[in-house]
């Protein structure tokens, strides 16, 4: 069976994505919910992971983040993580009322920024029944450590009071790109591969990505923990698929996470780097995902 476009409400804004239903499927089967990184939409190969997923026997719940693509939500291109948790326990209780789906057996996946979200929400969600977490946002503090220059850094929170007050006074948000050619140029995610990745994928898959987000969005991003909750996934079952040579989540920060995990939970470290988990690397991150739900959820 063929994808179907859905939407659902999200306590008053409306997302918008794709369901595919698991081939094979008899009656009502386990179902994976997705959503995408920093300012990433759908069509930026999600749609490959859900058709794997689909051919696995599983159903899969794609929907584009709030203020992204498809998806309703002001202000537009503005990334709030705690919000984007919260849509993927929507887009679980939507999931829940589909006569394809049996509520007791969902999971979830997420990648870069919102392989961070499925980490709160396999901890606090007890809904979910396995977790898969891609090249994950770990730190939101160590991670902008890591990626921008200390004298940068201060100069970002000069602008970020100023865009508040700013705000105050009535202003619009504020905008700075995702990426930048120039990775010393300002931007959300200053590295060469993400660069390469975001024009690339944007020009060909998926027009409707734009190279800009709120700047209040890269102060949030700063704020933000998801590596907290990893000791409280368990007892729900967590797969970590982790790029040996990814710089932009670096993988050792999420090594070093992965043992704050308590049992049940595994571990992957693929070839590449970040981007490659999308591409070069689709096979073997695509797979090692959806043999886990098929393990921890049946098919």
């Amino acid at each position: 069976m063929a994808r179907r476009d859905v939407e659902f409400d999200a306590e008053g804004v409306t997302l918008r994505g794709w369901f595919y239903p698991g081939e094979g499927a008899q009656g009502p089967t386990a179902t994976v919910v997705l959503a995408h990184g920093f300012s990433a939409v759908k069509e930026m190969y999600l749609d490959s992971f859900a058709e794997a997923f689909s051919a696995g026997g599983l159903n899969a719940l794609v929907f584009d983040n709030r203020n992204f693509g498809a998806s309703d939500g002001e202000p537009r291109q503005e990334i709030d993580p705690w919000a984007q948790v919260r849509d993927y326990r929507h887009a679980i209780t939507y999931a829940s009322t589909l006569p394809e789906v049996d509520a007791g057996r969902i999971g979830v996946w997420g990648s870069s920024y919102s392989g961070g979200h499925v980490l709160v929400v396999g901890a606090i969600d007890r809904r979910v029944k396995a977790v898969v977490s891609q090249v994950p946002l770990i730190s939101g503090r160590d991670n902008v450590h890591a990626l921008v220059r200390s004298d940068f850094r201060a100069g970002f929170r000069e602008m970020f009071d100023a865009d508040r007050l700013a705000r105050f006074n009535g202003a619009a948000p504020q905008m700075v790109a995702v990426v930048a050619e120039d990775p010393l140029a300002p931007s959300a995610l200053p590295t060469p591969d993400s660069w390469q990745w975001f024009t690339e994928t944007g020009a060909t898959r998926a027009p409707s990505w734009r190279n800009e987000v709120t700047l209040r969005t890269v102060e949030l991003l700063g704020e933000y923990e998801p590596g907290v909750y990893l000791p409280w996934i368990s007892p729900t079952p967590l797969l970590m698929l982790v790029a040996r040579e990814d710089h932009l989540t670096p993988s050792e920060f999420a090594i070093a996470a992965f043992q704050r995990a308590n049992e049940p939970r595994k571990l992957v470290i693929m070839p590449g780097g970040h981007f490659d988990a999308y591409v070069k690397g689709f096979e073997v991150s695509a797979s090692a995902a959806r043999d886990f739900f098929t393990e921890h959820l049946g098919s």
